[in-house]
This record gives structure tokens, C-alpha cells and sequence, in this order.
């Protein structure tokens, strides 16, 4: 496995994502693909998400098929307001992060960004770009490092709980029951 570059099996998808990381001169980058079956509906979906060098949200990108159905979604955020294919989207004005429901690439954005000693927790806000409804919805967030290469992650109020574990550029390696970095 490359250093910068994962692959998940997603166990709650029934399929694989390929996920990869880098970074120029003035932005960081988070592309991949996911590829699954949902409802009997064979699904890929490409993406690419584009951060500041704080690891703050820019814009991103989704294109791929759910189904029969063509997603062709784009997003760009300008002084913490929120625009999905040319509809601002105030419900998450002020989100720092985009938050892609179907993959595990996006956890890697506060991980990078918040850089949480051992014991130390924050709480972010996220725009969540729901699966498979594509709506960009509010989702308030708290990571808490628990040492080296774990997290507890938590949204919904505490209902959704995990322990993430990760590797040394933070990319999930481990979301219990949902996916697995491939060896």
C-alpha cells in the first residue's frame, strides 16, 4: 500500500473504495473512487475534494452513477458560505468541512486540520453530503484522540458512535462494521 494512497472494503456497502492523498504548493487534495451495490442499485461514485493548507474544505467534487441514476454534484465554499451545483446552501453556513457519507476519506479533513494532542477532543461542523439522497446537511462532530492512531468519533448528538483507528497521515484504517483498510 502506498504511503499516501489506501484502499477500503466497505462492509456495510458491499464493495471497495480507492482513496488517495497529495499536495502542491498552495492546496491539499483527497481523491477517490467508491464502487458498492446499495438496494439491489450497482453504484460508482469519483471524487475529489479540494483543502486549503489548513485542511479546510474549498470545494468537491462527486460524479458517477447510483443505479440508472447520474450524480453530477459540485461544491464551493467561500468565507464559510456553502454552494452545491449553483444553490447556496444555508443550512451549512459556517461548516469547515465536507463530509462525504459514503467514504471514510472525509474524516481525514479535522483529523489533519485539528492535529489533537492524546486526550484532547473538538468539536467540528460539517457539511454532510447525505447518502443517497446527495442533500448537504449540518452534522455537528467531536473527535477525541485516544493515542497514536485511534479516535473516538462521535456525531448525532452521541447516537453514532466509533472508535476510528488510523494511520500516520490519518487516513482511516479501521471503522468498525462499516470499513476496513485492505492489506
Amino acid at each position: 500500500m502506498s504511503e499516501n494512497a489506501i484502499v477500503w472494503k466497505s462492509i456495510f456497502l458491499n464493495g471497495h473504495e480507492y482513496c488517495r492523498i497529495w499536495h502542491d504548493s498552495e492546496f491539499n487534495y483527497v481523491s477517490g473512487s467508491a464502487v458498492f451495490s446499495t438496494d439491489h442499485r450497482p453504484t460508482r461514485l469519483d471524487y475529489s475534494i479540494r483543502c486549503d493548507s489548513q485542511w479546510r474544505s474549498v470545494s468537491a467534487e462527486v460524479s458517477g452513477w447510483l443505479g440508472d441514476e447520474e450524480v453530477d454534484i459540485g461544491i464551493i465554499v467561500q468565507n464559510g458560505v456553502w454552494i452545491m451545483n449553483d444553490k447556496e446552501q444555508k443550512d451549512v453556513e459556517g461548516a469547515i468541512d465536507v463530509d462525504l457519507n459514503f467514504s471514510p476519506s472525509t474524516n481525514l479533513l479535522p483529523i489533519r486540520r485539528l492535529n489533537l494532542k492524546v486526550g484532547d477532543a473538538a468539536e467540528v461542523s460539517a457539511a454532510w453530503l447525505r447518502f443517497p439522497s446527495f442533500k448537504l446537511e449540518p452534522l455537528p462532530q467531536i473527535y477525541r484522540r485516544i493515542d497514536e492512531y485511534s479516535y473516538r468519533y462521535e456525531s448525532g448528538g452521541g447516537t453514532f458512535v466509533k472508535e476510528l483507528r488510523v494511520n500516520s497521515l490519518g487516513l482511516v484504517t479501521s471503522y468498525p462494521d462499516i470499513w476496513e483498510a485492505e492489506s
